[in-house]
C-alpha cells in the first residue's frame, strides 16, 4: 500500500481530516472552560458548582461542527480508502481528497466564525461533490459481482 500513490494521497489528506477535527475538539473543550458550561454535573461540580451544568449556544455551535464532521468525514475515509484500491489517476484521486478536505476545513471555519450564508452550505456541497463521484465509481466498479 505504501507505493501505491493514490493511497498514500488519500492517507495524507484523511490524517489532515482527522487532526482537523482534533483541533475542533479542544476547541469545543475550551470553549466549555471559558463559558462555564459543563455537559457533565461532576465537571461542573469541579469548576464553580451545578450551575454550571448546562447548555452554552457557543459550545453547541462547536459540538455540532464536530458532529458535522463525523457526519461526514467517517463516509468519506471508507469511500476513500475503497477508491483508492480501484486504481484511479493519481492526479484524479489527489484532486478528489483535496476538494473534499479543503471544503471541510472551509466549512468547519464557517461554522465556528459564523461566517455569513452561504459560505458554510456552499462549503458543505462542495466537499459532498468528490464523495458522490467516488461513491458512483465504486459502484461501477462493483457492478459486474452482484
Amino acid at each position: 500500500m505504501m507505493e501505491n500513490k493514490v493511497f498514500m494521497s488519500f492517507t495524507f489528506y484523511s490524517t489532515i481530516l482527522i487532526l482537523k477535527m482534533y483541533v475542533v475538539a479542544i476547541i469545543t473543550g475550551q470553549v466549555r472552560l471559558r463559558k462555564k458550561a459543563f455537559a457533565n454535573p461532576e465537571d461542573a461540580l469541579r469548576n464553580g458548582g451545578l450551575q454550571y451544568y448546562r447548555e452554552d449556544p457557543d459550545v453547541e455551535r462547536c459540538r455540532r461542527a464536530h458532529c458535522n464532521d463525523m457526519e461526514n468525514i467517517f463516509p468519506f475515509l471508507f469511500l476513500g480508502a475503497i477508491y483508492s484500491l480501484l486504481d484511479p489517476s493519481p492526479a484524479v484521486a489527489r484532486i478528489h481528497f483535496f476538494i473534499f478536505c479543503m471544503g471541510r476545513i472551509v466549512h468547519t471555519i464557517a461554522y465556528l466564525l459564523q461566517l455569513k450564508a452561504p459560505t458554510r452550505s456552499v462549503a458543505y456541497s462542495v466537499a459532498q461533490l468528490p464523495c458522490f463521484s467516488m461513491a458512483l465509481q465504486i459502484l461501477l466498479a462493483a457492478t459486474p459481482y452482484w
